[in-house]
Formats: structure tokens, C-alpha cells, sequence
């Protein structure tokens, strides 16, 4: 049966298996009977909601989804659409089968990039034509390139859904997209960029079904555990995660924040975008258009009574200035930094204008981390470590392990060695003699002596994978580098 009429009357037909959801209307079951009355004996099976909505995903997303279905597409139809800007409303990716090729073709892409579980989808014109991109696991693979499709309509098909002025090709904009993909809720965040051959376009993608991780299954030792907890009960100062996009910073200050809940604190966040409802917890979105910027909605949080605040990220000078005041006058303050370690944090800090005796003053404890590719677990290949790869381990005191594993590759991983990626986080906690050397204007390399060992930085963390067999030397170095 059609997905929409299947999911409207909340009624599947699977073979000889007629699927039923808990809003199941005679209607529909009706129409599942006379369509499979040639087939003979029916079996109903009976589903709650979210078995419903599974079932529904599993049939009917794989249909039309397969690189071949996709190249067979052509395109001497127009597309549809009268264009222009509008509010974006919720789509589902499991509709529009009989629509337009440009339409088809972008909601492949669309529920390719969902169910491989990627953070990107990447919509890239070029002089030979139109290539499409998707980031897993940190790298981009790419899943399209053809000569024969009409760039425009496609670009142009992507704005209409994100809102976006379709006239405009000279400026880049930003939209989002609200989609659901059989009952799983996404969010997209779409950037469009003028270039040479066409506006690229690059999709950030949400799962919010996925929900937010444990602190056990971020990768974190008992230790960091420890110091979360520690940090979380804080009653003032700022707290910073740090890293690069997309190495997780959002997920840890929300396990902070889900730390730091408890009903006789009030939490206010300031993020662009929300990412994840938090029950108890008022989050408020930015919207630069009209002036709500992070410092200007950090400012108006301080006047709403906050024990807690998250500011999504701090970008400037103002916003940097502002944190520090919430943390001066007994605010507890999460937020993330773009730095490349704990320590330069620190100096980041001081680059966005920031005085060392405010930032000694207010800064309690920095998390930097990065995320590794994970080993495929049927394919990954032993060795003993070489002499240069066990001069790593000795650099940064760690023992060198009899056993260290590699890359190799096979079907399961898609030929990359990888499935999956971890957690490395390097983390300090301002105490007295770190506080001492920010005041007094310390280099980053002084603070690091103060701060951390060898096993404690993000290459030591990353070397303790690699000996416990998750992660290879090539990745660690790829990702990390060896810097003492």
C-alpha cells in the first residue's frame, strides 16, 4: 500500500502479514484485505506505537534506495516548484515516491545520509556535474557523482525545503529542515555558499530519536567520571569544553548538564540549535537575525534567577566577557570553546580579550576530547608494535603493549577497517598553582607542565586505546598527532 496511506490509517501489508498499529482504522484494514485477498490466509499482528513506526521504517525505506534505483533516475521532467522563501514545514523522507526525478533524488540522498548515520551531506556542483558527499565516522564518502544532473533544480529544491530565498544565489543563507524518516525525528541545518559552478550545499544532520549518551558510554575513565561529578557540583565558575566541530562537545555539556539537574537548581541554556529536549530544563534557541545573540540571551538568562547556564558556544570577545561576569556573581556556567587542547583553552581565552586575572578567577575546569575511529572487530589485523611505533608509548611514559592492531578491511566495515567511533578527552581542573601561573600570564607550555602527565594528555588517552586494542597507531596520529 502507498506509505502515506499506510501511515495515516496506521495499517502495514507485509506479505501475508497485515500490521496494525494501536490507532488502526477499519478503513485501512479493510484495503489491506482487498488487496491481499488473492493471497489467501492473513495473519494480523498487532503493535504499539513506536513498534508501528519501526515496522514502517523498515518496509518501506528500502525501497527506491539502492545506488542503481538512484543512477537510473533521469531528468527530462521539470521540477516542480515554484519556489521562494516560506517557513519549513516537517517532511517525511518515505513520501513523494511518484514525484518529480529531482524530488526523488533528493530525498535518496536525504534518507541515504540518515540511515548510514551521518553528521554531513554535502551537495557540491563542479565542472563535470554534481557530486554528493556524506560524512561518517568523521571522513566523507562519496555516494553520487553524475554529469547529467540539473544542478540548479537540485540546489534550488533544497532551499524551497529549508525556507531559503531561491532567488538569491549570490550571498550564502541558512535554513533548516525538519524532517522525520518513519517516525524518527530529524533536524537538518542547511548552509548554503555561492561558488564557481553553483551554490554548495551542506547539510548538518540530527538524529533527535538518538538521545543522549550515558557518561559510561562516552569513553570516559573512572577518574574523568569522578572529576564530572565534581565539576557538575560546582556552585560558580565556567567550565569549558573544547575540540574541534563535530568531536562531541554538545554531548558532554548535556551529560554535565544532566549532572547538574536537580529540582532545587533552575538551568537555562542559550544554544544554536537546540539539539535535545531536556525535561526540567528551559532552553531557549539564538536567532542572530533579529539580535538574539549568545551574549545578548546570556545577558537576558541572568535576569531570569539562573543557578546554572549553558551558553551553547563562545564566540567573541562580548560573549566571553559576559560568562565571566555570570561566574563572578555565583553562576555555574557550561559552554564550548573552539581550542585545540585543555591548556589552550587558556590561551584562546586571552586571544578573545579576556584579562589572566579574570579567567584565574573564573575558570574551574576545561574537557578537551576528540573522537577516534573505532577498529572493525572482525577484521581488525594484530601486530607487534615496530620500533617507531613503540617510541610513542615510551615518549609519553606508557608501557609498550605486546599487541597493537591495524586496519584492514572486509564487508562488514565497508572496506575501511572502521565501524564506529570513540571518545578521548583530555580534562583539568584548575587548582592553586594553575590558577597562580594563568594569573601571572604563564606560556601554554608552562601550564601544561603544571596541568597534566603523559597518560593524561589526548595523545596518551588515545595511546591507551590503541594498547586496549579499539583504535590503531595511524588513526591516533591522524586525529590527535604526537605532541607531548
Amino acid at each position: 500500500m502507498p506509505f502515506v496511506f499506510a501511515r495515516d490509517q496506521h495499517v502495514i501489508l507485509d506479505g501475508t502479514d497485515v500490521i496494525a498499529g494501536p490507532e488502526a482504522t477499519q478503513m485501512g484494514l479493510r484495503e489491506a484485505q482487498r488487496r491481499a485477498a488473492r493471497l489467501g490466509h492473513l495473519t494480523l499482528v498487532t503493535q504499539d506505537a513506536a513498534g508501528f513506526e519501526a515496522a514502517l521504517a523498515r518496509i518501506y525505506q528500502s525501497q527506491d534506495d539502492s545506488p542503481e534505483t538512484q543512477d537510473s533516475l533521469t531528468f527530462e521532467l521539470e521540477d516542480t516548484g515554484s519556489g521562494g522563501q516560506g517557513p519549513a514545514r516537517q517532511r517525511d523522507l518515505l513520501e513523494d515516491s511518484g514525484d518529480a526525478p529531482v524530488v526523488q533524488l533528493v530525498n535518496q540522498l536525504l534518507r541515504r545520509a540518515v540511515t548510514a548515520g551521518a553528521s554531513d551531506l554535502h551537495i557540491e556542483p563542479y565542472e563535470g556535474g554534481l557530486r554528493a558527499r556524506l560524512r561518517v565516522d568523521g571522513f566523507l564518502k562519496t555516494v553520487m557523482d553524475r554529469s547529467d544532473v540539473p544542478v540548479k533544480r537540485v540546489v534550488s529544491r533544497l532551499k524551497v525545503m529549508a525556507g531559503l530565498d531561491i532567488a538569491e544565489t549570490r550571498l550564502p543563507q541558512d535554513g533548516r529542515i525538519p524532517l522525520s524518516l518513519g517516525g524518527r525525528q530529524i533536524d537538518t541545518r542547511v548552509s548554503s555558499l555561492p561558488g564557481n559552478y553553483g551554490e554548495r550545499i551542506v547539510l548538518r544532520i540530527l538524529d533527535r530519536s538518538a538521545g543522549l549518551m550515558e557518561l559510561s558510554d562516552l569513553g570516559l575513565s573512572k577518574d574523568q567520571v569522578t572529576l564530572l561529578h565534581r565539576l557538575a557540583a560546582l556552585p560558580n565558575g565556567v567550565i569549558l569544553a573544547t575540540g574541534p566541530t563535530g568531536a562531541g562537545k554538545t554531548t558532554t555539556l548535556y551529560s554535565l548538564l544532566k549532572l547538574a539537574n536537580r529540582d532545587e537548581r533552575n538551568i537555562v541554556t542559550v544554544e544554536d540549535p537546540i539539539e535535545y529536549d531536556l525535561p526540567g530544563i528551559s532552553q531557549s534557541q539564538i536567532n542572530a537575525d533579529i539580535g538574539m545573540t549568545f551574549a545578548n540571551g546570556l545577558r537576558a538568562t541572568l535576569r531570569q534567577d539562573p543557578d546554572v547556564i549553558l551558553v551553547g558556544e563562545i564566540r567573541d570577545g562580548e560573549t566571553s566577557s559576559v560568562a565571566a561576569q555570570a561566574a563572578l556573581t555565583g553562576h555555574l556556567v557550561f559552554s564550548s570553546l573552539h581550542a585545540n587542547g585543555s591548556v589552550g583553552a587558556v590561551v584562546r581565552l586571552r586571544d578573545l580579550g579576556l584579562d589572566d586575572f579574570l579567567i584565574a578567577a573564573t575558570l574551574r575546569g576545561v574537557i578537551a576530547q576528540r573522537l577516534l575511529r573505532r577498529l572493525c572487530a572482525d577484521c581488525r589485523k594484530p601486530h607487534a608494535p615496530s620500533p617507531a611505533e613503540a617510541a610513542h608509548f615510551t615518549r609519553h611514559g606508557l608501557n609498550v603493549p605486546d599487541t597493537i592492531y591495524a586496519a584492514e578491511g572486509c564487508t562488514a566495515c565497508g572496506n575501511s577497517g572502521y565501524a564506529g567511533r570513540v571518545g578521548i578527552f583530555e580534562m583539568i581542573e584548575v587548582g592553586e598553582s594553575l590558577r597562580a601561573a594563568i594569573d601571572a600570564g604563564a606560556s601554554e607550555a608552562e601550564m601544561r607542565r603544571l596541568a597534566l602527565t603523559g597518560r593524561e594528555t589526548l595523545i596518551g588517552q588515545g595511546l591507551m586505546e590503541v594498547a586496549a586494542g579499539r583504535t590503531s597507531i595511524a588513526e591516533n596520529l591522524r586525529v590527535v598527532g604526537d605532541v607531548a
